[in-house]
């Protein structure tokens, strides 16, 4: 994945940090368009099945290797908005196994502050609209992941508060959870391992200086090896939010989100 998003553009300026919506998109070409400039730069296998039973390559036969020079939304293979991808992904003592941020369009790639540390979506909620959360702030949302959550619920909520409270360009956010694709400023989601296995994130304590680096892909606690090891010797995990039913049973199940959060492990590795 990483190598495939180094070679891949940013060819479409849409919002949430660009001008246009999907209808413009539409309108200029659309998906199609964009697929025929994969496709050429041999990004896409052509010969791959559709729904309508015709390959790739035969349903962008009559689909023009540029887009049109009449609209700016659709940018050319060599005129792109950014030269590349606008996930990264960044690995860190906080995320060994990885975690997710989405870059284009961040004012601020690198930040470092204090931690404020909440133990849901609901809980974080509440602080960004009592107005406790203040610029240079790194919100951390734990116990959302896989099993956590359980489920692993979108972020959407407090990032979207966040905005509300004219703080999108000042403060960091990094969550075991998810976010959509509306989400905007420097936000890091699928921290792995998560909480709830007692991954880093959990580990964290109000008030620890946290760096996010986008452009050196790096999520870091920035406390000594031995703080850390001290604290996961003595964590303990918590209640689990469900006991009995399907929730309980995902829960008890479902594998790391580096890992895709599948439920069948030793079948998907077969």
């Amino acid at each position: 994945f990483e190598t495939i998003r180094a070679r891949v553009p940013v060819l479409c300026d849409l919002k949430p940090s660009g001008k246009y919506v999907a209808t413009d998109l539409h309108k200029a070409g659309g998906i199609p368009q964009v697929m025929k400039m994969l496709l050429v730069h041999d990004l896409l296998h052509s010969d791959s099945l559709t729904i309508s039973g015709q390959t790739i390559a035969e349903i962008l036969a009559d689909i023009p290797e540029e887009p049109s020079a009449n609209q700016d939304i659709i940018r050319t293979w060599n005129n792109p908005m950014y030269a590349q991808g606008h996930l990264a992904i960044l690995r860190g003592n906080l995320a060994t196994e990885g975690s997710v941020a989405k870059i284009t369009g961040v004012k601020k790639p690198v930040i470092t502050g204090p931690a404020r540390v909440f133990e849901s979506e609901e809980a974080s909620l509440d602080a960004i609209l009592a107005g406790k959360i203040q610029a240079g702030d790194i919100l951390v949302i734990r116990y959302e992941g896989p099993k956590g959550g359980p489920g692993m619920r979108e972020m959407l909520a407090p990032t979207s508060a966040i905005i509300g409270a004219g703080l999108g360009d000042a403060v960091g956010l990094i969550t075991d959870g998810r976010f959509s694709g509306g989400t905007y400023g420097m936000v890091v989601g699928h921290v792995a391992p998560e909480a709830a296995v007692g991954g880093a994130i959990a580990l964290v304590e109000e008030g620890d200086s946290i760096t996010i680096d986008a452009p050196a892909r790096l999520l870091q606690l920035n406390i000594s090896e031995s703080e850390l090891a001290r604290r996961r010797a003595n964590w303990q995990p918590p209640a689990p939010r469900y006991t009995k039913g399907v929730l309980a049973k995902y829960s008890k199940l479902v594998s790391s989100s580096s890992l895709g959060a599948v439920t069948d492990l030793d079948l998907f590795n077969n």
